[in-house]
């Protein structure tokens, strides 16, 4: 294996000489009085030199104006560069990173130091252009999935038995939401206050529909999206206390024409995270010409507390470059265990303004 390639740039020849000597046995090295020869020969071999060492003062061009020359044709971006510096340049090499240098090697020369810095700046290079290829290269593939699933959905939307299934889910929502209404009157006839605050809907896209069918493995059809997804359709109802969510949520269930398919119950058991919602698959008849048909529907009940940390959750999990994730996390965690706690005194206060006005 041919040895790799050291450009020592340098108007002293005895730097030049010291550096070669340090190197000679791990690296071929070559070298330029200044950087217009450096430049030359990076001309003619940039694609075999593996790492650059320059000094910063040498007449006709400079180590700064080496830097940026180099930056400007883009060949930072395939070789490292190595500054030798003396110990107390503090500004200097701060000037020098902000253009894009990777390393400094300090005067007088140790010939230890030197070799691991060198070696250490070279494999670094080596795994960083490596890692920024494998990101294009998934970006490239990422780009070509989003293509695939767009000619899918694309597909999906100019059928009509789709399209006819999407109108039954909007149908489905439609009739929950009626059906919530009701129990709201009815309950504010009875209580004198309203069980819950908002009711939000949503149907998935058919981008997202496509995305879950294939991350599951099942096929893209018509029939596939009607017996394998619970959740094209879906409800929010955010209430004011927990207790309401239980009883809204345990007089919908009772209707005798409602199928109760799954509950999942993340107020009791709250996720890791610290994620606290009651959800709901049911099974619900909506009436058409051509008689009653059973449709799926995710239903979520959660406090209006807890629905503002669940937005602000959902920002976190879906935007790209958040810094201090983890710390986050962490402060999330903890905003969810204090609304919880928050949510149960509101329910006793709210519990003893009630009892007063019994009293009275």
């Amino acid at each position: 294996m041919a040895m790799q390639k050291i450009l020592v740039v340098d108007d002293s020849p005895m730097n030049r000489e010291l550096l070669d000597e340090i190197l000679k046995d791990d690296y071929q090295v070559v070298t330029a009085e200044d950087g217009m020869c450096a430049l030359w020969l990076m001309e003619q071999e940039i694609e075999e030199i593996a790492a650059v060492i320059s000094d910063l003062m040498m007449p006709r061009m400079d180590g700064y104006a080496l830097v940026e020359e180099m930056k400007c044709r883009g060949w930072l971006g395939k070789v490292p560069v190595l500054i030798i510096s003396s110990e107390n340049a503090v500004e200097a090499e701060n000037h020098c990173f902000e253009l894009g240098v990777t390393d400094f090697i300090h005067k007088p020369f140790v010939g230890s130091v030197v070799k691991n810095r060198v070696k250490n700046t070279i494999e670094l290079f080596v795994c960083k252009n490596a890692l920024e290829q494998k990101v294009k290269e998934q970006a490239v593939t990422l780009e070509e999935q989003r293509q695939i699933i767009r000619r899918q959905t694309e597909k999906l939307k100019e059928m009509k038995s789709f399209n006819r299934l999407m109108m039954e889910f909007r149908s489905v929502i439609m009739e929950v939401e009626t059906r919530l209404k009701v129990l709201n009157a009815e309950f504010s006839e009875a209580y004198n206050r309203n069980p819950f605050e908002a009711i939000k809907s949503r149907l998935k896209s058919p981008e997202s529909i496509y995305e879950k069918l294939e991350r599951r493995g099942f096929p893209v059809t018509v029939e596939s999206i009607r017996e394998n997804l619970t959740d094209v359709a879906g409800l929010r109802v955010i209430c004011s206390f927990p207790d309401d969510i239980y009883r809204l949520a345990d007089l919908l269930i009772q209707q005798d024409d409602i199928l109760l398919k799954s509950r999942k119950d993340y107020i009791k058991n709250p996720k890791a995270n610290g994620y606290r919602s009651l959800h709901l698959i049911l099974s619900v008849p909506i009436y058409l010409p051509g008689g009653k048909k059973y449709m799926n529907v995710e239903v979520q009940f959660r406090t209006i507390a807890m629905d503002f940390w669940a937005s602000l959750e959902h920002k976190l999990k879906y935007k790209k470059k958040v810094a201090d994730t983890g710390e986050i996390e962490e402060q999330l965690k903890k905003c969810a265990d204090s609304i919880e706690d928050l949510d149960y005194q509101m329910q006793k206060i709210r519990d003893k303004i009630e009892h007063g006005q019994d009293s009275l």
